[in-house]
């Protein structure tokens, strides 16, 4: 039988193996692994995953590369990013050190109104060349499926400019890019006392607007008590679910203030943050199937004192999926491995957990969880080639990457 290329000496490989579902309770815990193991590929989909020798013996190929009894895992799938920007706000950081609060900043102009104005000043060939590099690192650390939102144009003209250079790099880039619209990221300063005309625009020519444009997948927003309320959120997302997009929510990230029940009632794909979530939102959001998306190195970055209760919400029954919130001002975090940590420690998750997190049900949080999120036959061949002793090393381990090869669609796309 013929393969494209063959994986074979496989010392042990973390199947994640779901029956294309998200993985919720003891499931978590199950990383399907299997030893001494052979993959074999063609046109970029696993054809078979058995015992090396066997795999060897019954196909024929171009290329085979020898795990040399290393790990393997899913390509990791980062679920929620904003890596389309020009500047980076390391001041804040050092305001933030300096005891001022993220709601602070933001009220006194900075946060995200702060990227506003280079976004809208840059052309799409200046985002996608100052994203690139930012992208390309987040390969060399496991992402092979990435969510990019929009969110720092906050008007037609620059959201639909921002979601351009997102579909450009989605074009120059070896992985698969997943388009939010968050044209509801913050209220522009221009409309910072007149919510209702800004509401306006959003619902009656920005959704439209990008619905026409075809890119965006997702619609975004920003549910928090200095942002969007609940009525405002809950009529931008109708106005988005109308024009056929489907719906995601940063949700009570800083209050509680029902935006995890609103994600439930709006029949959201994801529901993220969800820091300050209370009982009833939680379980709002299992009785609604929406996936709960936690960001840790946000909470870690901000110097939170409290995080999203992860070990509460899996001992629930959820299925939990973590992401890096890779962003220019609250969390320039990139590393799907070091969120895998924070999750951990932070969280209360175990190291398998952790990676069920950020693989499978990640990959649900974007409704790709029949294509990618596990290493199954007929789903991509999204692999991670670690030279590590176990897989509770992934999380264990702080600081420098242990990956050795990542491969998109069977292709090597980054090499130690």
């Amino acid at each position: 039988m013929k393969a494209d290329t063959i994986i074979i000496n496989i010392g042990q490989v973390a199947t994640m193996a779901s029956g294309g579902k998200s993985k919720s309770g003891a499931q978590m815990n199950d990383a399907g692994i299997l030893s001494d193991a052979g993959i074999a590929i063609r046109d970029g989909l696993i054809l078979e995953i058995g015992p090396s020798a066997e795999i060897e013996k019954k196909y024929h190929w171009d290329e085979a590369i020898d795990a040399k009894g290393r790990i393997l895992t899913p390509g990791f799938v980062d679920s929620h990013t904003h890596p389309v920007f020009v500047h980076t706000r390391e001041d804040e950081f050092a305001m933030r050190l300096a005891g001022k609060s993220y709601v602070e900043i933001s009220l006194a102009g900075g946060g995200i109104r702060s990227s506003i104005a280079s976004t809208r000043a840059a052309s799409v060939a200046e985002l996608v060349e100052l994203s690139l590099p930012r992208i390309q690192r987040m390969i060399a650390l496991g992402t092979t499926t990435l969510e990019a939102k929009s969110g720092y144009g906050l008007s037609v003209e620059s959201e639909l400019k921002q979601l351009k250079a997102i579909d450009e790099l989605s074009k120059v880039l070896p992985i698969d890019i997943v388009c939010t619209f968050l044209g509801a990221h913050e209220y522009p300063i221009e409309y910072e006392n007149d919510h209702v005309s800004y509401l306006k625009i959003l619902t009656q020519e920005m959704i439209p607007a990008v619905k026409e444009q075809g890119i965006a997948e997702f619609c975004d927003i920003f549910t928090e008590a200095h942002v969007f309320s609940i009525e405002e959120s809950r009529k931008v997302l109708r106005a988005a679910k109308d024009q056929g997009l489907k719906l995601k929510m940063h949700a009570d990230e800083i209050i509680p203030i029902g935006g995890a029940e609103l994600a439930a009632e709006m029949g959201c794909t994801s529901a993220d943050h969800l820091g300050a979530a209370s009982d009833n939102g939680i379980m709002a959001l299992k009785a609604a199937g929406v996936i709960p998306t936690l960001l840790p190195a946000t909470l870690f970055s901000l110097a939170a004192k409290t995080y999203a209760r992860g070990r509460f919400m899996i001992d629930s029954g959820l299925p939990v999926a973590i992401a890096t919130d890779y962003n220019p001002g609250s969390c320039n975090c990139d590393s799907m491995p070091f969120t895998m940590s924070l999750a951990c420690l932070q969280m209360g998750l175990t190291p398998i957990e952790a990676l069920s997190a950020a693989t499978i049900n990640a990959a649900c949080a974007l409704g790709r969880q029949d294509q990618v999120g596990s290493l199954e036959p007929g789903k991509l061949a999204d692999i991670i080639i670690w030279d590590i002793p176990s897989l509770n090393f992934i999380p264990y381990h702080l600081g420098s990457s242990h990956i050795v090869k990542v491969l998109k669609r069977g292709r090597r796309i980054f090499k130690a």
